[in-house]
């Protein structure tokens, strides 16, 4: 349990330290005072100040912070040239969304790195058998793993999805299937004819094969980093898309007094960062990646407290042409900080309830997926 606990503090801090980091450096560029970066929560146990800035290790090792000059007290100012809120629309807008930015690239690299290390899948366009269930009619007629499904019934086979509506067009039917074999480095073509099932077990299909198109490869070491990052890219790109979409599932479902039961927080995100550390290395810097994203779309949402509440300000004062009282903006982000923690707070008991219910992690993420 120590070790789960530690893996869970280690990735919260890396997802939030990054995100501050953008916000740390963009300031810096936009010259912005930054008085303190800090690792962990208030309060502060150690830090030092190299130039202008507290570097500081706090209490609670939850993520991190960075404290801006000016920020959201106008009263507080002292170098006006250099406060958050005495710079432009532009620099303020940039300095907010650069903790989203970092956390979309490091999505990027997280994918990119288990790309590098466990090779891109890509459609070869060939049905390949990577399993045959004992006592199927594929079996019994000698089709073996690795076997290439050709032709069916006298067609060509284009796709899974053509293999699956031909042979289940031809249950109860005495069918010739064409394949190529590749045995001990000799390639050579076969014709099975066999019989699809018109009931066959749960799972198994007609004829008992699970096939793909897919496999995977390892380019070059070299290139391995260039294919990551593109296809990180695209996979950052995709669940960004997901989690949008899912958002709007559930904003939807709460308007018609639902509350999804897919929806988890720091307790959740514990059990399943448990369960993906059991798995390995890779498959932690995969969800690593997941939770990055989660992160940054949750974060450019138009609420107060969060980097798009304070977007959304920085817009209205571009569209009035007036500046929204800093004491006011202030006490809305307070407001809504107060929201969102009453929300991961009530999210949390349903968590412990669901972790209790379910009989631990596994049982937990089992009820998350059904």
């Amino acid at each position: 349990m120590l070790g789960s606990i530690l893996v869970f503090i280690l990735v919260l801090s890396i997802l939030v330290l990054v995100h501050e980091l953008g916000h740390f450096i963009v300031a810096r560029r936009m010259g912005v005072k930054v008085e303190e970066f800090g690792f962990g929560i208030p309060p502060r146990l150690i830090g030092k100040k190299i130039g202008e800035t507290i570097y500081s290790v706090n209490a609670l090792p939850f993520g991190g912070f960075v404290r801006l000059h000016g920020e959201s007290d106008a009263e507080g100012i002292t170098d006006s040239k250099r406060a958050f809120l005495n710079k432009s629309k532009k620099a303020r807008a940039l300095v907010v969304i650069a903790g989203v930015v970092m956390n979309f690239l490091l999505a990027i690299v997280a994918f990119a790195v288990v790309y590098s290390f466990s090779g891109i899948p890509r459609d070869t366009g060939k049905l390949k058998v990577i399993d045959v269930a004992p006592g199927s009619p594929a079996q019994v007629t000698g089709m073996v793993v690795g076997d290439i499904i050709t032709n069916v019934g006298g067609s060509p086979i284009v796709s899974s999805d053509d293999f699956i509506s031909k042979t289940a067009a031809l249950k109860g039917k005495k069918t010739v299937f064409e394949i190529q074999r590749n045995s001990a480095g000799q390639e050579s073509q076969l014709k099975i004819t066999l019989t699809p099932r018109e009931s066959p077990p749960e799972g198994e299909g007609p004829i008992g094969v699970t096939i793909t198109t897919m496999e995977i490869y390892y380019p070059p070491v070299w290139q391995r980093p260039f294919y990551g990052i593109y296809y990180g890219f695209k996979d950052a790109l995709f669940w960004g898309q997901t989690i949008v979409l899912g958002l709007g599932d559930i904003i939807g479902g709460l308007f018609n007094g639902q509350v999804p039961r897919d929806v988890s927080g720091p307790v959740g995100i514990f059990a399943v960062t448990t369960e993906a550390a059991k798995n390995g290395a890779i498959t932690l810097i995969n969800f690593i990646g997941i939770l990055s994203v989660n992160l940054a779309i949750l974060n450019i949402l138009p609420f107060p407290a969060l980097d798009g509440g304070r977007l959304l300000f920085i817009g209205i004062e571009a569209v009035t042409r007036k500046k929204v009282s800093p004491k006011l903006e202030g006490t809305i982000h307070n407001i809504g900080m107060i929201i969102l923690l009453l929300l991961i707070l009530v999210i949390t008991i349903g968590d412990i309830r669901r972790l209790i219910t379910f009989g631990g992690i596994q049982g937990f993420i089992n009820s998350m997926v059904k």
